[in-house]
This record gives structure tokens, C-alpha cells and sequence, in this order.
């Protein structure tokens, strides 16, 4: 349990001075930032390139004119790699070297001669955050910014346990067994502008604890602002508390089977056609991409029964805004609910 404690050293954090969603960053090693660009075109309409999980994509960067001799170097800076240059591709203008875990998806767009554009293929959750194009010709290097941004939804995720029992690498581990991973901070700012309300701290992939509060309330950290509330970096491996996922589209598709089934007998019903029961960021993913509206609580894989609702109404708990509703972790041996199953195919969409 977050002390009482916290509540008077829980900070706002105001996204202006975080990030800019819309101004391309331009990085001149540390002592020459405002410098104009000579070789390399300031990316100004397409600064931050959006695109879904499995989709290819293009970050843009293209010469003025070529030096003579010249390298470029695209490197992912945000979110930062431990102790390591995370490297993507390197190219002298003939021949093109990959690197790390992203480099066997990517390469050069090559539109046209002066094109050094990076191309990513079947987009992964972690490829969110920030490219740099680096040309480096001795003297003179320089380099802009391209943020690619993973479309997607954050989903507050609890232990079975109860509230507050992960552990930063706990919560880790548990985004990634429900398909999705920690959410940045980036990730959940976007979410609380498009209404994510939510009173318990969770884990952020930088390590720090937030929750996001649009209406100020005393049992939601007292009558603050609305915002981002922070508790800053807390320990990986003594502090506990919740997780905040994010995940995005998926190849399937999740569809709802009628019970009422148990756990055991759901996960049957799911196995019958060669599926299996959901996990709570492929429900999250229909729900936000293909349009999953359903009233009846279904099993999960993780033992949770939630319900999707797009439009809300009263026949559907009056509940007054859309979004993936949970029942928490009831029993297993319980012969109350339906069961929603995930499909490889982009069959079996239940509308009710």
C-alpha cells in the first residue's frame, strides 16, 4: 500500500515540460544546438510518425546535398538503452550495416539520391519512442529527430493477489504475459488526455510510479489539479505497486462464447476451434481497434472476467463512459460467465 504519507509529496507533472508532440528535436552533440542544418532537411511536418504494431513505416530524412565523404548513422535514443549506443544501421551511402534487436527489420527507403529515410518493418511494441538521423562528416556532423509512435491503448493491470504486489520487474513481467509492455511516460500522458481516470500508482518503464486523475477527489490523492500524478523513481525490487500496460493492434481478434462456463470449462469452449481464452491486452486491443462491444462478463486468461463496451447503456451496467470493465478475480470454480477466446483470424466479431 502507497503510504499516507505520499499523498504530500505526490507531484504534478505538467507534459509541456516533458515532450513536444509535434516539434522535431535537432541534436548537435551539447554545445551547438541551435546551428542550422547544412546537409540535412529539418524534418518540420513529419517530426513524429504514428503507426500500428505489425505495420511498416517510414522516418523521414533526406539530404540537401551529399558531402564527398559521409556517414549515416540512425540510432533509437528514446527510451534509452542501458549502458549501450542502440544502434540501428549504419550506411557510407554504398553499403548498408544493421544492428541490435531492431536493425534485421529495418533499411533505407531510398526514394530518390538524396533519400536516407529509415524504413521499419512488422512494428514491435518496444520500437516506440525516438530515431536519430545522424550524418557524420567529420567537422560537420549533424542530425535531426523523428519520434515513431506505436498507436495504441494503456490499461491499468492488478495482481491476483490484490492491490499493490508487483515489484517494477513483477510488472514487467506481468504486461508482457497479457501482450502489451510498461507503459511510457509519453504513453500514459496520451491516455489521461483522452480520459484515462485512474486512483492507483503503478509502474512506468523508466522506473517511476504515476497515476492519472482527471477528476481531483480526496479518497484520488486529495483536491489537486488534474493531471499526472508522480511519485518519482522508487525502488525496483522493494517498492510494490500496480502496472500501467500499453499494447496495440493484433493480428486476431478476440470473440465472445456464451456460458455460463468456470474457468476450466471457458478455456475448453476457447479450445474447441483451435483458440484460446483472451489475455487482458488482446480484449483491450479489440475493444480499441476493432470496435469489441459486449455486455456479458467472459474469462480471461489471467483468471479475470471483464466485459468491452464501446456505447454505453443502461442495460449494460450504466456504466457512463466506454472502455474494458473488469469483475476482478473471482473464483475459478465459479459457473457464472461467458468466455472471451482470441482467433489468429479476423473472424467471429460479436456485436450484442
Amino acid at each position: 500500500m502507497v503510504k499516507s504519507t505520499m499523498n504530500f509529496i505526490a507531484v504534478l507533472v505538467i507534459s509541456a515540460c516533458f515532450f513536444s508532440w509535434t516539434s522535431a528535436k535537432y541534436h548537435q552533440n551539447n554545445q551547438d544546438k541551435d546551428k542550422e542544418l547544412k546537409y540535412l532537411l529539418e524534418p518540420l511536418v513529419y517530426a513524429e510518425v504514428t503507426a500500428r504494431r505489425g505495420h511498416a513505416v517510414v522516418l523521414p530524412c533526406v539530404m540537401r546535398f551529399k558531402p564527398s565523404h559521409y556517414r549515416v548513422k540512425w540510432t533509437k535514443i528514446e527510451p534509452p538503452s542501458q549502458g549501450v549506443e542502440n544502434i540501428v544501421l549504419i550506411t557510407n551511402g554504398h553499403a548498408d550495416k544493421q544492428y541490435g534487436s531492431v536493425g534485421h527489420r529495418a533499411s533505407l527507403f531510398r526514394a530518390h539520391n538524396l533519400d536516407v529515410s529509415l524504413r521499419l518493418t512488422n512494428l514491435e511494441l518496444e520500437d516506440d519512442g525516438s530515431y536519430r538521423c545522424e550524418l557524420i562528416n567529420g567537422i560537420e556532423d549533424e542530425s535531426v529527430v523523428i519520434t515513431l509512435r506505436i498507436e495504441g491503448v494503456v490499461f491499468p493491470y492488478q495482481s491476483h493477489h490484490g492491490r499493490y504486489r508487483f515489484t517494477f520487474f513483477d510488472a514487467k513481467e506481468a504486461c508482457a504475459k497479457e501482450d502489451a509492455t510498461l507503459a511510457t511516460y509519453k504513453q500514459l500522458y496520451r491516455a489521461w488526455t483522452e480520459g484515462l481516470d485512474w486512483c492507483n500508482a503503478g509502474w512506468l518503464s523508466d522506473g517511476t510510479v504515476n497515476y492519472p486523475v482527471l477528476q481531483p477527489r480526496p479518497a484520488c490523492g486529495g483536491d489537486l489539479l488534474s493531471g499526472i500524478r508522480s511519485y518519482g523513481p522508487r525502488h525496483k525490487t522493494q517498492d510494490h505497486y500496480d502496472a500501467f500496460c500499453f499494447t496495440s493492434a493484433t493480428k486476431g481478434s478476440v470473440f465472445f462464447i456464451a456460458g455460463p462456463f468456470n474457468f476450466a470449462e471457458a478455456e475448453r469452449a476457447c479450445r474447441r476451434d483451435g483458440n484460446s481464452l483472451a489475455k487482458v491486452g488482446q480484449i483491450y486491443s479489440s475493444w480499441k481497434f476493432q470496435q469489441l462491444d459486449h455486455c456479458d462478463g467472459g474469462w480471461l486468461q489471467d483468471g479475470s472476467v471483464r466485459f468491452p463496451i464501446i456505447h454505453p447503456r443502461e442495460r449494460c451496467g450504466g456504466i457512463a463512459e466506454p472502455g474494458v470493465r473488469s469483475f476482478g478475480y473471482p473464483s475459478k470454480s465459479l459457473q457464472l460467465y461467458g468466455a472471451y477466446c482470441y482467433s489468429r483470424g479476423q473472424t467471429h466479431l460479436l456485436q450484442d
